[in-house]
């Protein structure tokens, strides 16, 4: 049975990537920061709830540790939790407002995968999804033609581009480990206020699509639901 980790996992995307997977046999652990809605969705959903706080690093090394003991051993990482960042206008971003939106974006991607890497190692066929955004490429948001060009947000943008690049030195680093960033589109969220113009369920399509890949497929790309992404 594959045993599947997915942060930011009591709602929206995470919360249905989870669903789409306990179907396809998965045993999942929704990690969550907050205790009640994650044992809350963990109910709902049939799986296991552990407490991960992405940007706490005892949390995410507490968690490590549950999983290890809990089920032995992980064999797919699934990046998930995010902000939205200050909303603020470029010129008046903050080098703070930035940490902050870092600091769970970006630093706390890197803090789960290292605290989780030994049980990914040990896996048969070990997988690493991290949840990036169209907003984060530098082409689509250099296209006129395309509506990422037309949104500016310097701290979540950034966050998102700075994922893409962690996926890709990850995956030169653990060849045995297959590494993606995937585009989920834009998803009716509570990250956008529900604004978003794809389902969730379209939205996690991709995200459930490359936590199913196994030790044959891609390594160190950026995918959407139409395939490889130019970044």
């Amino acid at each position: 049975m594959t045993t599947t980790l997915i942060t930011g996992a009591n709602k929206g995307l995470g919360f249905e990537a989870a669903r789409r997977l306990i179907e396809a046999g998965h045993t999942v652990y929704v990690g969550a920061r907050d205790a009640h809605r994650g044992r809350e969705a963990a109910e709902r959903l049939g799986a296991r709830f552990v407490r991960l706080d992405v940007t706490d690093e005892d949390s995410v090394k507490a968690a490590a540790e549950f999983v290890r003991a809990d089920a032995g051993g992980l064999d797919v990482l699934v990046n998930n939790a995010g902000i939205v960042g200050a909303r603020k206008s470029v010129g008046e971003v903050t080098g703070a407002d930035m940490v902050t939106t870092y600091d769970t974006n970006v630093f706390g991607v890197v803090r789960v995968t290292h605290a989780f890497l030994p049980l990914l190692e040990a896996s048969n066929a070990p997988v690493v999804v991290n949840v990036g955004s169209g907003l984060g490429s530098l082409a689509a948001t250099s296209d006129p033609s395309r509506v990422e060009f037309h949104v500016t947000a310097l701290d979540y943008n950034s966050s998102k581009t700075a994922l893409v690049m962690i996926t890709a030195q990850y995956a030169k680093a653990f060849p045995a480990i297959r590494f993606n960033a995937v585009d989920p589109g834009y998803t009716a969220t509570d990250l956008n206020g529900h604004t978003g113009t794809q389902t969730i369920e379209e939205g996690a399509e991709i995200i459930v699509r490359m936590a199913s890949i196994g030790a044959d497929g891609p390594t160190g790309g950026f995918f959407d639901r139409t395939g490889p992404v130019v970044w």
